[in-house]
């Protein structure tokens, strides 16, 4: 069963890294998160691969359930946690906060996507916990 689980987070991984491609490809920079957010969606759903956007995840803190936990920008297959950006500048603190979404989530692979790069290669970053 793991195995399977490994075979099948791979290969939605692959396919996260191959839209952003197509999207970069098609788009460019320089569009507002929301529009590379709305084509992503757009596309996983063309390739049948379940999602939701803007998972909210509760957190549990000193054995309390709070509801206003975080927010996931999309949730793929149940898998895989994709933060999309489109930003200048990249900040570091974008990888300790998807690791924190990975950790609290019970989520193991993850992926922070810049749209506004010249070369999208340069604004994945793939994160496993």
């Amino acid at each position: 069963m793991y195995d399977e689980l490994d075979e099948r987070r791979e290969w939605v991984g692959k396919q996260v890294v191959d839209i952003a491609y197509h999207i970069h490809k098609a788009l460019g920079p320089g569009l507002l998160e929301k529009v590379y957010e709305a084509c992503f969606c757009y596309e996983l759903y063309k390739r049948d691969i379940a999602f939701v956007k803007q998972k909210e995840v509760a957190i549990i803190y000193d054995d309390v359930v709070f509801d206003e936990g975080l927010r996931l920008d999309i949730l793929v297959d149940d898998l895989v946690i994709i933060e999309l950006k489109a930003q200048e500048e990249y900040h570091k603190v974008w990888e300790a906060q998807l690791l924190s979404y990975l950790r609290l989530s019970e989520k193991h692979l993850g992926f922070i996507i810049n749209f506004n790069v010249p070369l999208i290669k340069e604004g994945i970053k793939r994160m496993v916990l």
